[in-house]
């Protein structure tokens, strides 16, 4: 049998949680195990070798932990359950932050750095020395194996927020977690195999931007640029919370990115 009919029974097996896209998810397991044209022989014992793969993506288990990797900004990003996937609206984060860096003024800390993406994309397009921080010893484990695999070299501390940070940085930026409660109990199949932990933002999902606006300046540099990412619904919500910002739109045209600039 070759690629591109292994292609179309994978595609027909994963069709009842992947829709319209099945096709594309059964060329990204085939790709991950090797495959490449659509005329390459695979035999029976290799699509059969395919199959937990199938059977946990057929289980609701997002395409991105079955791959084991995603791409995020142009680079490869490994992921598995101790970690957010990486998505295009958090892009929009980078993005801003790029046009913040200089040669001079490139400390960086990332704040609930997760699979370490925002990070590690800043270090490695805007030459930023970054500090990556986050809650969960396992999410930092992924982080430090992504730094590798890009090939820089981060700072990582376990901490909760601020509690452990030392020093202060021209550039703060976090994807905190910012769920409410109800969103949490309602929330998508598909999150429901992402970390909780960085998921939930409690009762009104703004327990972490609360946090961050007490203790933020104390961790920042004069001129100094703290950003956010936020729900579609959280604009004025995180606002409110801080003096001197402003709202940046997602590529869909959604609020998305809190930015405070510090003028101490």
């Amino acid at each position: 049998m070759i690629v591109r009919r292994a292609e179309q029974r994978i595609a027909t097996l994963l069709s009842p949680v992947a829709g319209e896209d099945a096709r594309l998810e059964a060329s990204f397991l085939l790709r991950a195990t090797g495959f490449r044209s659509p005329y390459q022989t695979i035999t029976e014992e290799q699509t059969q070798a395919l199959y937990p793969m199938i059977e946990r993506r057929l289980s609701g288990e997002p395409l991105q932990y079955v791959l084991g990797e995603w791409e995020f900004y142009g680079l490869p990003f490994y992921v598995d359950r101790s970690v957010l996937i990486p998505r295009p609206d958090t892009e929009c984060l980078v993005e801003t932050a790029l046009k913040l860096l200089t040669p001079e003024r490139n400390a960086v800390l990332d704040l609930c750095c997760g699979s370490g993406c925002i990070g590690i994309a800043l270090a490695v397009y805007g030459g930023a020395r970054v500090t990556a921080s986050d809650v969960s010893p396992e999410a930092l484990s992924v982080t430090e194996r992504n730094a590798k695999r890009n090939g820089v070299s981060i700072t990582t501390v376990e901490s909760d927020l601020f509690e452990r940070i030392e020093g202060r940085f021209d550039l703060i930026v976090s994807n905190p977690p910012y769920l409410s409660a109800e969103e949490m109990r309602t929330r998508d199949a598909s999150l429901r195999f992402e970390p909780a932990l960085a998921l939930d933002g409690g009762a009104d999902g703004l327990d972490f931007y609360r946090r961050i606006a007490e203790r933020y300046r104390e961790f920042l540099n004069p001129g100094g640029t703290l950003l956010m990412e936020i729900g579609m619904t959280q604009e004025a919500d995180v606002s409110a919370l801080f003096q001197n910002s402003e709202c940046k739109a997602d590529y869909g045209g959604r609020p998305r990115v809190i930015v405070v600039k510090n003028d101490d």
